[in-house]
């Protein structure tokens, strides 16, 4: 199995998940299952069919963070340098609208492109790989061509 490249915050994050769940969301729902079975038939019974639902989505998501986190490669970008790999934090302005945008490249697990954390698998990010500072970069994005220059490179 191939291991998954991670910043230590998105691992935080997703340990904080996982605890969340087992400790607090699984005990809800477990009694949420025990009310519900009280209320009789199970046929015919709203309740309890949309808390077991609900119980099958949460430890699915339990084991898919457990399998994340077992195969977790913590990587600190502030130890790294040079053109723009994983955990580079890179300031772009759009060739077509000036328009600035910060991203930093981040593990599949850890991405949200509202948070600004770029998948580092993502047409942008695999665009951007192994250029530098002051470099112009064309990206094929399921919108099409994108043409980027590149204003700053920083690992923090």
């Amino acid at each position: 199995m191939d291991k998954f490249p991670m910043t230590r915050a998105g691992f935080t994050d997703l340990e904080t998940e996982l605890k969340q769940l087992k400790s607090v969301e699984r005990p809800t729902i477990i009694q949420a299952i025990a009310e519900a079975r009280e209320l009789g038939d199970l046929k015919e019974n709203a309740e309890y069919h949309s808390a077991r639902e609900k119980q099958g989505f949460i430890e699915g998501r339990i084991k898919e963070l457990e399998g994340v986190i077992s195969l977790a490669e913590v990587i600190d970008p502030t130890t790294l340098s040079g053109s723009i790999k994983f955990g580079a934090t890179v300031t772009l302005v759009d060739e077509d609208t000036d328009e600035e945008k910060t991203w930093q490249i981040v593990g599949e697990h850890e991405a949200n492109i509202e948070k600004s954390l770029l998948n580092v698998k993502s047409p942008i990010a695999r665009g951007l790989i192994g250029k530098e500072e002051g470099d112009s970069v064309e990206v094929r994005t399921p919108g099409g061509v994108k043409s980027y220059e590149i204003l700053d490179v920083v690992f923090k």
